[in-house]
């Protein structure tokens, strides 16, 4: 099954209805643990999804359950688009992105750091780490990134300023400094 497909992760396609729910619970969860952090409940999640809080366990039996499940759907996010960008600067403009968002989703990985979540998703950080591949290439193509750059090093780059920005609480101006830095480096001048 696709990292996007709305369905279980495990099971076979859902219903339409329960593809509804389980959207509008996880939009519900992002919501609930960014304003409320550790101390969220699944209760508060199930009452501003909409749904009765077994809806809420039925897709998700534990909160490391849920929480699993949104990291996975940031990460589909990213690797669709990652797939939408090209070129020259497509590469700048994702990882630009990318720490602009791990900069604002840090309650959530907290969150799973906290529960001692170790989650294990190899098909859909593959799918990310091929959709970063495509924009090297083309960067590399365009001459906007040197041809000696390979992706395990532009993984590492990207993994550890996301990392950076996530538990640091990056500022907009550290963010554009620190990306100037790493985009000088990428481009070899």
């Amino acid at each position: 099954m696709s990292p996007l497909s709305p369905s279980d992760d495990d099971g076979p396609p859902l219903r339409a209805d329960a593809q509804r729910n389980r959207a509008r619970i996880l939009d519900a969860a992002e919501a609930v643990f960014a304003e409320l952090g550790a101390g969220a409940s699944t209760e508060e999640v199930a009452r501003r999804a909409g749904v009765a809080i077994g809806t809420v366990f039925r897709h998700f039996p534990t909160k490391n359950d849920l929480l699993a499940a949104i990291m996975k759907r940031l990460l589909a996010r990213l690797v669709a688009e990652a797939g939408e960008l090209g070129g020259g600067d497509g590469l700048f403009t994702f990882f630009s992105r990318l720490v602009a968002q791990a900069a604002g989703k840090r309650s959530v990985v907290d969150l799973l750091a906290r529960a001692g979540v170790e989650i294990r998703l190899p098909d859909t950080v593959g799918h990310l780490e091929q959709a970063v591949g495509e924009l090297l290439r083309q960067a590399q193509e365009a001459g906007t990134v040197a041809t000696a750059v390979r992706l395990p090093e532009v993984m590492a780059l990207l993994i550890s300023v996301c990392q950076g920005a996530l538990h640091g609480g990056w500022d907009a101006g550290l963010q554009e400094r620190t990306l100037g830095v790493i985009f000088g480096g990428l481009r070899g001048h």
